[in-house]
């Protein structure tokens, strides 16, 4: 693993060091944008797609995406912890090879005997490739990128990232839907996933930092133990992890009941609610940049807390209230406050920069936990959205999801960095004031 001083020699050179981009993963982040596009094509349309061919209702089409969120949960804890030991590289290889294997299999023998308990099956097992590839590649980030512009680097991981799933992969498929068809486009994707781990990992192959991380000795129990331990070591990290879950659940939530409810019931119709997808992630995109380069300003803490957590308590309400209140005469206003959320959901950004700051001698460990809580938040959304839409409603499902943005808020005020726990530091701000790795070891939280 690179050491500081090589992380931090030439940053400041250069445009690409000027905005906070690494170079010499240039590759990798259009590798990841490209993969991330692919994966987001179904996005907008998977669950009443999966309804009507093979699992009879909506709810059940939720199932089989929640089944897939258990299984990304599972693959995003796995990704920060196998990155220690076998490297983000391989890493990244077992992930495109699970994805590419298995949505073959989904397609022909899943939605194409239209088959239920296959369609849980492939469709889980599928869930394991993007956290392996994606997150694999956030490990790599955090381990090379100087520590002063981190919070940028994560910020262009997020851009590529929701650049992909579902802003551009719901473009995508507005456009190749009446063109080839749900069933075509869903084919199209694999041809985009390969194209990503061409660039990712072709492309980027000899670029430092992709190889095992962890010293010789450790093996791979040893790292996935680490990666659980640290929950006692470290409880104010797993606090953090509990955030990331929260971060995206209502996220992945309402894509198991707003493709139906703007589509048909507010009247938008699929086109229309494909561009509106992604007009809210690509406003995200943008403001992922926008937060990350600001969090290393005014804090990490500061960011997450006010425009991450307070934001998206009110944006998620206006995004599902306000449209099906007005109906289909006012897209435009749907497009503002899908705007709105896109623009608050990019506060919750520096908590990529933050995490493993709080615990600097074991930043695998912490990677593991917060990337298990990217994954939960797959699981989280789609489970809350399945269980309550039968009994609250969309509208009761869409309330649950502003008190967990409200209990976001509170749990952040918890995050601290090992300086801040001896009283030094500026409270309230949680960036670091020098390099974690010259900080002294955290104390007890």
């Amino acid at each position: 693993m690179p050491d500081q001083a090589t992380r931090d020699a030439g940053s400041g050179k250069g445009l690409l060091d000027r905005i906070g981009l690494p170079k010499p993963l240039v590759l990798g982040y259009i590798g990841v944008l490209l993969f991330m596009i692919g994966d987001g094509v179904e996005s907008g349309f998977i669950a009443p797609y999966m309804a009507d061919h093979g699992a009879g209702t909506d709810v059940k089409a939720g199932y089989v995406i929640t089944v897939y969120g258990i299984a990304v949960m599972l693959a995003s804890w796995f990704s920060g912890a196998l990155a220690q030991v076998w490297g983000p590289r391989k890493v990244m290889w077992t992930g495109l090879v699970i994805w590419a294997v298995f949505d073959v299999l989904y397609l022909l023998f899943a939605l194409g005997t239209e088959n239920y308990v296959m369609m849980l099956i492939l469709y889980g097992i599928r869930g394991f490739g993007y956290p392996l590839f994606a997150f694999g590649f956030l490990v790599w980030i955090t381990g090379t990128a100087p520590t002063a512009r981190l919070g940028t680097a994560v910020g262009w991981f997020y851009f590529a990232f929701t650049g992909g799933l579902p802003t551009l992969g719901s473009l995508w498929s507005s456009l190749t839907n009446p063109l080839i068809g749900q069933l075509g486009t869903l084919w199209s994707a694999l041809a985009l996933i390969l194209a990503g781990g061409a660039f990712a990992l072709i492309g980027a192959k000899n670029r430092p930092g992709g190889e095992r991380l962890a010293p010789p000795e450790t093996t791979t129990k040893e790292s996935l133990l680490n990666s659980v331990s640290i929950i006692w070591t470290h409880p104010r990290v797993l606090v953090g992890c509990l955030v990331r879950v929260i971060n995206t659940a209502p996220q992945f939530g309402m894509l198991v009941y707003l493709p139906r409810i703007f589509s048909d019931d507010v009247g938008f119709g699929e086109s229309k609610w494909l561009q509106l997808l992604a007009i809210i992630y690509g406003t995200n995109i943008f403001f992922n940049l926008i937060f990350g380069a600001l969090s290393d300003k005014i804090g990490w803490r500061t960011t997450i807390a006010t425009f991450g957590a307070l934001g998206c308590a009110v944006s998620v309400t206006v995004l599902y209230f306000v449209p099906t209140a007005l109906g289909p005469d006012y897209y435009w206003v749907a497009v503002l406050a899908g705007m709105l959320f896109g623009a608050t959901l990019a506060g919750f950004v520096p908590i990529s920069a933050l995490i493993p700051s709080m615990a600097p001698e074991n930043k695998g460990g912490s990677m593991a936990l917060l990337n298990l809580g990217a994954g939960g938040a797959t699981f989280l959304g789609p489970a809350v959205a399945s269980l309550f839409l039968p009994v609250v409603g969309a509208g009761g499902v869409t309330l649950i999801f502003l008190g967990l943005y409200l209990v976001a808020m509170v749990l952040t005020l918890f995050l601290k960095l090992p300086n801040e726990h001896g009283g030094s530091g500026a409270k309230g701000s949680t960036r670091p004031q020098r390099s974690p790795e010259t900080e002294s070891a955290p104390a007890p939280a």
